[in-house]
């Protein structure tokens, strides 16, 4: 017969066994050659899923993905305890995907928001397409990241408000406040790109704020 408690013990000293996130990452840091190896695997899936939603093609998400995780490799430690690993890492596969569009203005990793995108004057020009777009994503990059992270999840990657939430770590109204706040900014720095009739009397942008 087995003993309850023994069970017991070995499931506590199984759990106790298993290294956390933030565990792996600082033994990393300490110089464990294996740990970020695992940590990697343990997200690996998710990691791909991010990147892929991000980028324009399977080619551009694996390169996205490969830079991101070099950066964190050299990067970590300048993790912040404050936040989640899988977060953290989240946020450098984005900016990695969004520094590709900013470098290759033939292949796009990230749709138009749509919450600001000026109607071009002619759908049919190409280059105008590619100026927008391409500025769509300098304008993402001058927000502040906790702001930036909260617009690609909802707006760009599509993520509910809750799963936003849940990915980055902060309540719901944190996420809609941060949307909300980077998409006014977003508003003026891209009001440039409207037409006149979008224009509000006093010459400000008269740019919708999306829900």
């Amino acid at each position: 017969m087995t003993d309850a408690g023994a069970g017991a013990d070995t499931t506590a000293s199984s759990s106790a066994r298993t290294p956390t996130d933030e565990q792996l990452l600082a033994a990393h840091i300490g110089g464990d050659p294996r740990a970020f190896g695992r940590l990697i695997r343990r997200h690996q899936n998710y990691l791909w899923a991010v990147a892929r939603r991000s980028s324009h093609s399977s080619e551009d998400a694996s390169d996205a993905l490969q830079e991101a995780l070099l950066k964190a490799h050299r990067n970590a430690g300048g993790f912040r305890a404050d936040a989640q690993v899988r977060s953290w890492l989240h946020r450098i596969v984005v900016n990695c995907a969004l520094d590709r569009v900013r470098h290759n203005t033939l292949r796009h990793t990230v749709p138009i928001p749509e919450f600001d995108t000026p109607a071009l004057a002619d759908p049919r020009d190409a280059t105008a397409e590619i100026d927008t777009r391409l500025a769509v994503d300098h304008a993402l990059q001058t927000l502040p990241a906790d702001q930036r992270d909260a617009v690609v999840a909802v707006d760009v990657e599509g993520y509910s408000v809750t799963d936003a939430a849940a990915m980055l770590g902060v309540p719901t109204g944190t996420i809609k406040s941060r949307c909300a706040r980077g998409r006014a900014k977003l508003a003026l720095a891209l009001g440039h790109l409207r037409e006149p009739d979008d224009i509000g009397p006093g010459g400000n942008p008269s740019v919708p704020v999306g829900v």
